[in-house]
């Protein structure tokens, strides 16, 4: 496992982000569908690298092996592959609603946009300097924002799943983000109980 290069989860995430733009803007029946398209698109490809991040510890510490350690010990290369998904999907979605001229929700703008700032301030701390200097508040700063992020994928899909005949992604995302939530509940009640 040490032969897969640390880079990897941002190139991923920097790849899987422009594919999912690519398959939108190619698929859309206008330009505005098609940037539509990219943005849904961009925040699903984005799910799966969030949820490694999400997830690594709580993998390791239940399933010990080569792999889990591995995702462990590139967390943070697999949270900044996420950053860069995610600004990618920002800025799908803002040229969506550039071309379409839609409305924007204000619920949205100001959960997304502090969703935002959460995971800025998570990628321009995630570095051994913030980290030493931040002490407590470096952690108290990542757990705050990876649940954030959570919840706000959990709110999307949920709003989803509310709608007539949803897409199955939707339900397999949801029950994912659960799965990953009680797993880290259990594990954290098994450390402190």
């Amino acid at each position: 496992m040490s032969m897969i290069p640390r880079a990897l989860p941002v190139l991923l995430g920097g790849l899987l982000g422009l594919a999912a733009i690519w398959f939108g803007l190619h698929s859309g029946y206008s330009e505005a569908n098609g940037w539509q398209l990219a943005a849904r698109w961009t925040a699903r490809v984005g799910f799966p690298v969030f949820l490694v991040t999400y997830s690594a510890s709580s993998l390791y510490r239940v399933f010990p092996n080569d792999v889990t350690r591995h995702l462990l010990r590139t967390r943070r290369q697999w949270g900044l592959g996420f950053a860069l998904a995610h600004t990618i999907h920002l800025f799908a979605l803002v040229t969506f609603f550039r071309v379409s001229g839609a409305p924007t929700n204000p619920v949205t703008l100001i959960g997304g946009g502090f969703g935002y700032v959460m995971l800025y301030a998570m990628a321009l701390t995630s570095n051994d300097w913030a980290m030493a200097k931040l002490d407590r508040n470096w952690k108290r700063l990542h757990r705050l924002g990876i649940h954030t992020l959570w919840a706000i994928y959990v709110f999307s899909y949920a709003g989803r799943l509310m709608k007539p005949h949803p897409e199955p992604v939707v339900h397999v995302y949801m029950a994912l983000a659960l799965t990953a939530l009680m797993l880290r509940f259990m594990l954290r009640r098994r450390v402190g109980g």
